[in-house]
């Protein structure tokens, strides 16, 4: 009578279970989406009422709270309002139509000026009249 060969399959049952205990292990710990923080609201309202917007328009025009500023003068008018500040946070608010290279630009640049926090707020907005 001649021997069967038959494969043991004993040690490839092992190293799948090992494998699936790995895998279930480190699943819930990988990071998915970006990390967010939701404004916070006091009795219903939000709390953002001296909340500083920075605008970039169509044009290339760049506005803090409907003050318009040069581009080379950001930095300093930046670092002039955030000085003072406790809570260094600022919204970002573009319009959709202008490339994101721009908006990533005016982030480094109030990150440059001791912004801690940015939230970004993308929309399509026709230009106010009496804007310059």
């Amino acid at each position: 009578m001649a021997a069967k060969a038959e494969p043991n399959v004993v040690p490839l049952c092992d190293v799948l279970l090992v494998l699936l205990i790995i895998f279930m292990v480190i699943s819930p710990s990988i990071q998915k989406g970006l990390d967010a923080k939701l404004p916070e609201t006091v009795g219903g309202t939000t709390t953002a009422v001296d909340a500083i917007v920075m605008t970039l328009h169509n044009d290339g025009k760049i506005d803090i709270n409907k003050q318009f500023y040069e581009r080379d003068l950001l930095h300093s008018e930046l670092m002039r309002i955030y000085g003072p500040r406790q809570h260094k946070s600022i919204l970002v608010r573009a319009d959709a139509r202008v490339p994101f290279t721009n908006v990533v630009e005016l982030m480094d640049i109030a990150r440059g000026a001791g912004v801690e926090e940015i939230g970004i707020v993308l929309e399509y907005f026709e230009e106010e009249e009496g804007g310059n």
